[in-house]
């Protein structure tokens, strides 16, 4: 393409292709681009986004141009211009362009008895619809609000009973068959869980790529891969799809919850329900801590548009440690990177520390 027709080419990107919000990544804020065919992924810089996300057929170099300096205080050269053409036409994201050579497949996933993983349903995208629109009338606010409510007000009970509680949860250890019992029901909760991000995902326009069984012997547990959350708009729908298992699990704890506080104090059934309603809330509240890789270590990474949070925050770290060999490098950090950074770092140990310390109180209670 000469360098008139490049200046007068009005391209527009094909239909399908997914940009997503910004992101912060190490120094940078960057936007990740997904070809709608292939699936391949990339990331752009802010700049190449502004320019992507007014490719719609309609406008040139010399259209873009001015809002370009607006935005950036800087003309858009034909160079830039120039080069995000190709990179956009070589990787088939231009409407007339090619294709891209399709991706290689994924190499087979090594697994044994003792640990791996195994897609369990053929179409996951399909059974999750379905789950969807089967449950999607009690999706709405006016069904979620109360029951959000009966969720903090469960949690406000169970911490006032704590100690009734947690008594009730030691007596299990000599109850092998309640305690059996227990734990099948917490697996239980881990698998809807696992599909309540499934259909949180479909709610909002998700896709839900895969359903599978991981083990680790002698654990297997269910997951459910959502494949491109990161390009919804906006940080409610992320939010949602991240928590959505933890806030099942709470719901799934409702019942039991008004089954044990209207027991009477000798009731021999108090003591399994006793240890589901603190067993479960620590699996259910224990997911949002934001840690890797727990639903709030993502959550977290949601609300400050971070992406790699913890290990975006290691490098940062080891480049304060280094002084002046990591100065060069730590200058390129803007202010906000350098604050998210650090408070992850600080919160991060304050909270394994509270968590080791919350750990050891709770295994000598149940011992004492």
């Amino acid at each position: 393409m000469t360098a008139t027709a490049a200046r007068a080419y009005r391209p527009a990107l094909r239909p399908g292709v997914l940009l997503s919000p910004p992101l912060l990544r190490g120094p940078r804020t960057v936007h990740l681009v997904r070809h709608p065919v292939t699936g391949a992924a990339f990331e752009v810089g802010i700049k190449e986004h502004f320019l992507m996300a007014r490719l719609d057929g309609t406008r040139n170099l010399d259209d873009l141009a001015p809002v370009y300096a607006e935005r950036f205080g800087r003309r858009l050269g034909e160079e830039h211009w120039n080069r995000l053409l190709g990179l956009l036409g070589t990787r088939g994201l231009l409407v007339g362009a090619p294709d891209p050579a399709p991706p290689a497949p994924a190499p087979p996933r090594p697994h044994s008895f003792w640990r791996g993983t195994r897609p369990m349903v053929a179409d996951a995208e399909a059974t999750t619809a379905r789950l969807h629109r089967t449950l999607r009338p009690l999706l709405h606010s006016a069904v979620q609000l109360p029951l959000l409510a009966a969720v903090f007000v469960l949690l406000g009970l169970l911490a006032w009973r704590s100690g009734a509680l947690l008594d009730g949860t030691a007596e299990l250890v000599g109850r092998p068959f309640a305690l059996m019992g227990v734990a099948l029901f917490l697996w239980a909760s881990i698998t809807l869980h696992e599909l309540a991000h499934g259909i949180a995902a479909q709610h909002y326009g998700g896709h839900v790529a895969e359903i599978g069984l991981r083990w680790r012997f002698p654990a297997a547990l269910l997951y459910c891969t959502v494949d491109n959350y990161l390009f919804l708009p906006g940080r409610r729908a992320k939010l949602v799809i991240a928590g959505a298992g933890a806030y099942l699990n709470m719901l799934l704890l409702l019942p039991f919850g008004v089954w044990w506080f209207l027991l009477s104090a000798d009731a021999p059934e108090r003591s399994p329900l006793a240890g589901v309603l603190v067993l479960g809330t620590i699996q259910a509240l224990s997911n949002l801590v934001p840690l890797p890789p727990l639903d709030g270590y993502r959550m977290l990474g949601h609300a400050v548009g971070a992406d790699h949070l913890a290990p975006e925050t290691r490098t940062y770290l080891a480049l304060r440690l280094r002084r002046a060999a990591g100065a060069e490098a730590l200058a390129g950090y803007p202010v906000r990177a350098r604050r998210i950074y650090t408070a992850y770092a600080l919160g991060s140990a304050v909270l394994v520390l509270l968590l080791a310390a919350a750990t050891i109180t709770f295994v000598l209670h149940l011992l004492g």
